[in-house]
């Protein structure tokens, strides 16, 4: 695990993640700033506290593992890596050009990127195999994925959800990014994944319901998984899409758009000025 921090050092990194995600959108004049703001404070808790991990050696053996099921949202993983050390930040400006290694969704060239991920759906079976292999060479790694809400109408989630809950995978945290959107609209309105909990709870998870921007309730949150035995935990955070940017919040629209010139800027300011709060 990372050094501990305060909720003021972590808000800090937090907004360094959120202009991170917006200055490589914009760069690349594509990607998804909506979904990536809105788990800005998870990707940080995870890789500035609560992860093993040494982004001066990123392949140790022992470290923990995290795969962005919801591989989209790669500039916010991008921000929270090169913010974290495993690269330049300068970097974050060549996603998605030619010849960069930035890509659109993470690969494992990258370093600090333990799956390659994108096809909705895939990424937690990943996690679960990873949970598995660890419980059958008995290391005490452990491993986290993010799911986005949309993502979950996919069915290969409850396969490997459901696989996961037999082997009592209690190495296993999976992260559900409830913002309530996705490409097409509300959530509830394409095709319902509600009540979140209470599927996972099916699946023989536990599950704890969280704010996905109080680092007190993520901090409380994984504390409580690593002290789970017997089954894997679920952490569905109720969060708000766009968080940080006021005028892409809460709007579907910035699943997948980039800031022009003047919104870059104006996104820009309003991170500016939260990170002096």
């Amino acid at each position: 695990m990372g050094d501990k921090m305060n909720n003021l050092e972590l808000q800090k990194h937090a907004n360094d993640v959120r202009k991170g995600i917006i200055a490589g959108v914009h760069s690349a004049k594509a990607g998804h700033p909506g979904g990536s703001l809105s788990a800005a404070e998870v990707f940080t808790y995870l890789y500035f506290e609560e992860m093993n991990i040494d982004p001066k050696d990123p392949e140790k053996a022992d470290r923990d593992r995290f795969v962005l099921s919801k591989g989209h949202t790669a500039p916010g993983l991008y921000a929270a890596l090169a913010h974290r050390g495993f690269f330049p930040v300068e970097d974050l400006t060549t996603l998605r050009k030619l010849g960069s290694y930035l890509q659109g969704h993470p690969n494992m060239h990258i370093p600090g990127v333990d799956m390659a991920s994108g096809s909705l759906g895939q990424g937690i079976s990943a996690a679960v195999g990873m949970a598995l292999s660890a419980k059958m060479d008995q290391k005490d790694f452990r491993v986290y994925t993010l799911l986005g809400d949309g993502e979950i109408q996919e069915g290969q989630v409850w396969e490997a959800a459901m696989f996961a809950g037999h082997r009592k995978l209690d190495n296993l945290c999976v992260i559900v990014d409830n913002n309530g959107l996705q490409i097409d609209g509300a959530v509830d309105q394409v095709c319902s994944p509600y009540p979140i909990d209470k599927k996972f709870e099916a699946f023989n998870f536990h599950v704890i319901n969280i704010d996905a921007h109080d680092f007190d309730s993520i901090r409380a949150a994984f504390k409580e998984a690593r002290e789970t035995k017997g089954m894997p935990t679920a952490i569905v955070m109720k969060s708000v899409k766009g968080r940080g940017v006021s005028f892409m919040e809460n709007v579907a629209g910035w699943h997948g758009k980039a800031p022009n010139d003047e919104e870059f800027a104006k996104a820009m300011a309003e991170l500016e000025q939260g990170g002096m709060e």
